[in-house]
């Protein structure tokens, strides 16, 4: 008889009096390293389960929705920014309170969850063993970002993406994912994953769209920070980027790998959510990361 995949476990795990984190987990009954997957928007930790059922068998695979996704907290922004900075602070936390070995860890991000791990790897190499990273904004280039983008670093164009994203998270959860991909590339999305990221804009004070918003309005800042350093970026790098990413353009990804000498990953007819549009190439980079 097949074994039953294990099934992820659905939790919570405290950070601070301000913040506590949805979490995912999966732990086999013998480990060969640990796997954290974070986000990117408008998504939730649901947008991993199947890649944690899939590493399950051999790894301790850890998921948590960023504070102001999913089902985690909200804290008011006067306690909390949620910039990539301060994301990045919830990232050590993180790994730090759920006890993961980070010389045995790999953590695969992207989008808003990319720029964080990367700065956390600024002040601390040792964070884990690698990083995966991919179809996010690293440096402030204009010419790489999809308009509306750019238009929430900086008011008053920031406001009014915000205001219409909030009246329309229909449309966004209905046309994020397949945005700048021919119909032929359209991919399926669970509908237990699209009730939860619905469900994600009634839970508590803002909304995704919210803390999207205040992460933008610190990224510049924390961009110029991160470009100014990465001569002190030590801790091995793998970027992985669709070739069809509508939203940040797949330059973006080529000159980071070319200015950190990490090895770089186009996926040809990939749009902006390659864990989503081919799973199994996600999965067989995390294996590849642990060999």
């Amino acid at each position: 008889m097949p074994q039953r995949a294990q099934q992820p476990n659905i939790g919570a795990i405290a950070i601070d009096t301000d913040i506590t984190l949805r979490t995912m987990v999966c732990h086999p009954t013998a480990s060969k390293g640990s796997v954290l997957l974070l986000h990117g928007f408008p998504e939730t930790i649901l947008a991993w389960k199947d890649i944690a059922i899939a590493l399950a068998d051999d790894y301790d695979v850890h998921a948590f929705d960023w504070p102001g996704f999913g089902l985690s907290s909200r804290p008011a922004v006067d306690r909390f920014s949620y910039a990539p900075r301060d994301y990045a602070r919830v990232l050590k936390d993180y790994v730090d309170r759920a006890g993961i070995d980070r010389s045995k860890l790999t953590i695969y991000a992207t989008d808003i969850g990319a720029l964080p791990v990367l700065l956390l790897a600024l002040e601390q190499p040792d964070i884990a063993k690698s990083l995966i990273v991919g179809d996010f904004a690293p440096f402030n280039r204009p010419t790489y970002m999809w308009e509306n983008l750019q238009a929430l670093k900086s008011k008053p164009a920031s406001d009014r993406v915000r205001d219409f994203m909030n009246a329309n998270r229909d449309e966004i959860l209905a046309n994020t994912f397949w945005r700048g991909l021919p119909e032929e590339a359209h991919y399926d999305v669970s509908r237990e994953f699209r009730d939860d990221m619905a469900r994600s804009w009634s839970h508590g004070d803002l909304t995704p769209v919210d803390a999207f918003y205040h992460y933008y309005s610190h990224f510049t800042r924390d961009q110029e920070y991160f470009e100014s350093n990465l001569a002190k970026l030590a801790t091995p790098v793998t970027v992985v980027w669709g070739s069809e990413d509508f939203y940040i353009k797949k330059e973006m990804g080529i000159e980071l790998a070319d200015r950190i000498q990490a090895r770089l990953k186009l996926l040809p007819g990939i749009g902006h959510f390659p864990h989503l549009q081919a799973p199994s190439q996600a999965i067989e980079e995390i294996r590849a990361s642990f060999r």
